[in-house]
């Protein structure tokens, strides 16, 4: 996972852009209201939350505005349009997630358990998105593009691991970039939906059987 700044700039300027001009986007600049951090950070955990819980598809500023409680123009003050919200609350979910898997795996001292673990905390962190957001952001260009960063990264994170723990001798003897690769498959299976359609596992659950069956190709000890 990738842990992104605090911005309300989503990465993809170029769906960015597209998307803005279909949806009415607003112009940063001057007249546009400002929020203190704890404000900004307390509207952004709830606009988060509703994303996650429901999705997106259907929301409009309009409806987050009187759900959460504040004008349309506190909003903008978070990002420039509706789609840029939008983006902008799932970044920060990713950052947040970043952040506690990488602190769960630092607390983890065998090399092997340490990928099952890092595997184990991405599945268990994508339960925090219900099914509904999870086909929106991956039907939408601007967040797919998202989420494909937070999936290259995770396949990125556990090859380095795999590699590490094979050249140290603290794995058995397999083919490091064999097995890395096998994972980054699966990884991208589970980013195209194509395992979760076939096995019926939401993408956090799969994450986790993920971690077993890695661990179980790396570990020196019959589990």
């Amino acid at each position: 996972m990738t842990s992104y700044p605090n911005s309300s700039s989503p990465a993809g300027s170029g769906a960015a852009a597209r998307t803005g001009s279909r949806t009415g986007r607003r112009a940063a600049g001057t007249g546009r209201k400002r929020l203190d951090d704890d404000r900004r950070e307390e509207l952004l955990g709830r606009l988060q939350a509703i994303v996650l819980a429901e999705g997106f598809a259907g929301l409009t500023v309009d409806t987050l505005a009187a759900r959460l409680q504040c004008s349309k123009s506190t909003l903008y003050a978070i990002s420039s349009n509706r789609h840029h919200l939008v983006a902008t609350a799932l970044k920060s979910f990713f950052h947040d997630a970043a952040e506690r898997v990488e602190k769960e795996v630092a607390e983890v001292a065998d090399p092997a358990q340490q990928i099952a673990a890092y595997l184990a905390a991405v599945g268990h962190q994508m339960r925090r998105m219900s099914v509904a957001c999870y086909e929106d952001m991956l039907d939408d260009d601007l967040t797919r593009e998202i989420y494909t960063v937070n999936s290259l990264a995770a396949t990125s994170r556990v090859r380095g691991m795999i590699h590490a723990g094979v050249e140290s001798g603290d794995f058995r003897a397999v083919h490091a970039e064999f097995v890395s690769q096998s994972v980054g498959l699966l990884i991208d299976g589970i980013h195209s939906r194509e395992l979760l359609v076939s096995t019926g596992l939401s993408s956090g659950d799969a994450f986790v059987e993920l971690s077993d069956l890695v661990l179980g190709a790396v570990s020196k000890t019959a589990r």
